[in-house]
C-alpha cells in the first residue's frame, strides 16, 4: 500500500525550511559563541536528514508491532525520565535537568515520553472501550499514569512538554465519548493544581505577571516576549527579506529554538506567516484525515494521540512567540532548532504514514 505523499512531502518542506531559518537565525550568535556560523545549522542538518531516514523506515513497519510491546517502550520510558533526574547523569541546560548529553548534541527523554504515553493510552483506551462511559474503572487508572509521568517531567522542571502531554491525552481520552462531568472535574482540579505549582516555583509567577505586562520589566522576565514583539511587528506584508534580522542581533536570546518564528515573521512578514501556517494546516489535516478513516480503534487513538501531540506544541509555541501565554520554553515542530524535537516529532510523522499505509 502507499502511504501518504501529501504528508511525506509537507514534512520535509518545512522541516528544510526549519533548517534554512536555524542558519538565518543562529549565525550571529554561532558565530560569537563558537566562532562558527554554521554550528548551529549543520547540527540541524544531520538531525534532519536521519529524520527524513527514520521517518520513511517507520512508515513501512507495521504500527500493531508497537501495540505488542507498549508495556516495554512505557517502561523504558519511566526510566530514562527517572535517570536523567540524577546529578551526573542528567545535564543541566537552562536551569532544567531534562537532557542526557552527548558531546554537543542532547537527547530529551520527555520527548520520547509523548509517544511512548500515547501508544500506552491508545491501547489501553482500546482495549478498555466498553467501559469508556464508567468513570472510576475506565478514566482513572489511565489517569493515574498520566500524572506520574507529569510528575517526572515536573521535577526536571519541563512545564511546557508536561502541559502538552496532558492536554493532549486528555483530549483524546474525551473524544472517546467519556462522560463529560469527569473533565469538569478535571479542570477544577488542574487550575487547583497550577496554583499549587506557582506557589512552589516563584519564578513562574514573574513570567505570569511578565506576559500580563511585560514592559513592567523589560530587561527581565518581560525581555524575551518584548522583543519577540519587536521583531513581528515590523514585519509587514513582505518583511525584511532573507538573513535581514535585526533581533537577531543579539536582542533575541537564542533565536533558532523558542522564538525562530519570531524571526521568520521579521524576515518573510505576513507572506511567511501565512506559508508556514499552511504547510502546518496541510500537516494536520492529513493527520486527522488518517485518524478519520482507519478502522482499527488502535490505529484510530493512536493517529490522533500523535496529532493532538503536535497540533498542542505547535499552538503553545506560536501563543507565547505573540504574547497570548506566558513563556513556557516549548519548540515549534520540525522548524526550532533541537535533535530530539525533530526526531520524535517526524518519528510521529512516520507512524501515522504507516496507519494511512495500511489503511489505503
Amino acid at each position: 500500500m502507499k502511504k501518504d505523499k501529501v504528508l511525506f512531502i509537507t514534512t520535509i518542506l518545512l522541516a528544510t525550511f526549519g533548517v534554512i531559518m536555524i542558519y538565518s537565525s543562529s549565525y550571529v550568535w554561532a558565530e560569537y559563541k563558537f566562532g562558527n556560523a554554521f554550528k548551529y545549522v549543520i547540527n540541524q542538518g544531520v538531525f534532519l536528514l536521519i529524520g527524513i531516514v527514520l521517518m520513511n523506515l517507520i512508515s513501512k513497519i507495521d504500527y500493531n508491532i508497537y501495540k505488542k510491546h507498549v508495556n516495554l517502550i512505557l517502561l523504558g520510558c519511566f526510566l530514562l525520565l527517572a535517570l536523567v533526574l540524577i546529578p551526573g547523569i542528567g545535564v543541566v541546560r537552562n536551569g532544567s535537568r531534562s537532557w542526557f548529553g552527548l558531546g554537543s548534541f542532547g537527547i530529551q527523554p520527555s520527548e520520547l515520553s509523548k509517544i511512548g504515553l500515547v501508544l500506552f493510552v491508545s491501547k489501553y483506551l482500546s482495549k478498555n472501550d466498553n467501559e469508556k462511559r464508567v468513570t472510576k474503572n475506565f478514566v482513572f487508572p489511565i489517569l493515574g499514569i498520566i500524572l506520574l509521568f507529569f510528575g517526572l517531567i515536573m521535577l526536571e522542571p519541563d512545564f511546557g512538554t508536561g502541559m502538552i502531554i496532558v492536554c493532549a491525552l486528555i483530549v483524546l481520552i474525551f473524544i472517546t465519548g467519556t462522560n463529560l462531568s469527569i473533565f469538569v472535574k478535571l479542570g477544577m482540579l488542574g487550575l487547583i493544581g497550577i496554583v499549587v505549582l506557582i506557589i512552589v516555583a516563584p519564578y513562574r509567577l514573574k513570567r505570569i505577571t511578565s506576559f500580563l505586562n511585560p514592559w513592567s520589566d523589560p530587561l527581565g522576565s518581560g525581555f524575551q516576549i518584548i522583543q519577540s514583539l519587536y521583531a513581528i511587528g515590523p514585519g509587514g506584508i513582505l518583511g525584511f527579506g532573507f538573513l535581514n534580522s535585526r533581533q537577531k542581533h543579539f536582542y533575541l536570546p537564542e533565536p533558532q529554538t523558542d522564538f525562530i518564528f519570531s524571526i521568520i515573521s521579521e524576515e518573510f512578514g505576513f507572506l511567511g506567516i501565512f506559508i508556514v501556517t499552511t504547510l502546518f494546516l496541510i500537516i494536520f489535516y492529513r493527520c486527522i484525515k488518517t485518524a478519520l478513516e482507519t478502522e482499527d480503534l488502535f490505529a484510530k487513538y493512536l493517529v490522533f494521540g500523535l496529532s493532538f501531540m503536535l497540533i498542542f506544541q505547535t499552538l503553545l509555541n506560536l501563543m507565547v512567540v505573540v504574547g497570548m501565554i506566558p513563556v513556557t520554553g516549548v519548540t515549534l515542530p520540525f522548524i526550532s532548532y533541537g535533535g530530539s524535537s525533530l526526531l520524535v516529532s517526524m518519528t510521529m510523522i512516520g507512524i501515522i504514514l504507516s496507519v494511512s499505509r495500511k489503511s489505503n
